[in-house]
């Protein structure tokens, strides 16, 4: 993505660093009109050594170094969950891993670049395994913690190293998403008929896909009774009346390489600057507020019932967070947890 050298790149990150240690990689990475895998690629030989695949094998062995703490994040979010990788299964370029502590949905096409890094911290050297996109993108990065395994975690990073140790990447841009189409170009009958119908929320997604329509186009066109828009800080409401009951949720945060998942209690609330955070020893989030433009209480229909969802959006209409009740399939949802949500409309209503 950037025309510098190699060389001249490196220079200024380091010189970017000097007069700003605490700027996060990824808006390094915008300000010097790169992407952060580019960034990482620079420090190839000190530190930094790039991997090679097949990606889902790397995943798939990741379990045997230990607990580890797994990262996700989108421009707006962060999810981070410690826990150990369980059983990877693959179909096609599809993974799955379910499990207590590390649950995720994986989609391998869009994985392109992989390093293991090492960088210096104020709590000493700190271990990683980086995955990328194309466009140089972070999907998923997975950070050795205290109670890792540090022998076998550097005995993966050796056993996947690529023979060719480049820094050179052949880094394209994301194509521009399409904008949706128009609302009159929908069948909202159709759309709305169908949707009724749904046996899984697993089939929503399928559903839009058939209709053509973008996913928050739908809660506009769907009608209340199926998606309400609710204020911008009732993800903030929710999570203080999820914390002080102990209702356990379920975190959504994905990009399009990696949906990761929490689920369990939130405690530990710290809002800093424009940032809320969960702050918690095995879960941390940290959400953008003011990337918020828009938030929905959405309803969708199963055969264990209604199952309600807090989904909320950024201004180009991409899905930062969802929340949901902890539910297992076959059972309904948390009464608690649908009271809570459908609470939000009734504030925002009132």
């Amino acid at each position: 993505m950037t025309s510098m050298s190699i060389s001249d790149l490196a220079a200024r990150w380091a010189e970017l660093r000097t007069t700003e240690p605490n700027l996060r990689i990824r808006d390094a990475a915008l300000r010097l009109g790169t992407s952060e895998a580019e960034l990482v690629a620079t420090r190839l030989g000190q530190g930094v050594t790039r991997l090679h695949g097949p990606w889902p094998e790397i995943i798939g062995a990741v379990g045997g170094v230990g607990e580890v703490m797994a990262l996700t994040r989108n421009d707006s979010v962060v999810h981070e969950r410690h826990g150990i990788y369980g059983k990877l299964s693959v179909d096609g370029h599809v993974g799955l891993i379910v499990g207590e502590d590390i649950d995720l949905r994986i989609f391998f096409g869009p994985w392109a670049y992989g390093f293991a890094v090492t960088e210096d911290t104020k709590a000493g050297p700190r271990s990683s395994l980086q995955f990328f996109d194309g466009a140089g993108q972070a999907v998923h990065k997975i950070y050795a913690t205290e109670k890792t395994d540090a022998a076998a975690f550097k005995a993966l990073a050796e056993r996947f190293r690529a023979p060719e140790q480049s820094a050179g990447l052949a880094i394209k841009p994301a194509a521009p998403k399409a904008p949706p189409r128009p609302d009159a170009e929908i069948d909202t009958t159709a759309l709305r008929t169908e949707w009724a119908a749904l046996q899984d929320t697993h089939d929503f997604f399928p559903l839009l896909r058939k209709h053509k329509v973008a996913r928050e186009q739908a809660f506009r066109l769907a009608g209340r009774d199926f998606a309400v828009p609710v204020s911008n800080d009732s993800t903030r409401r929710m999570m203080e009346a999820a914390a002080a009951s102990d209702l356990p949720i379920m975190v959504f945060v994905g990009n399009p390489g990696m949906i990761q998942i929490h689920t369990g209690t939130v405690k530990r609330l710290v809002p800093t600057g424009p940032w809320f955070n969960v702050l918690d020893p095995m879960f941390n989030l940290h959400l953008r507020e003011d990337a918020i433009a828009s938030s929905w209480l959405v309803r969708k229909p199963s055969v264990d019932g209604t199952v309600t969802s807090l989904e909320l959006f950024d201004k180009a209409g991409e899905l930062i967070v969802s929340f949901f009740g902890k539910r297992k399939p076959g059972h309904p949802e948390l009464q608690d947890w649908r009271a809570l949500a459908e609470s939000l409309v009734t504030k925002a209503a009132a």
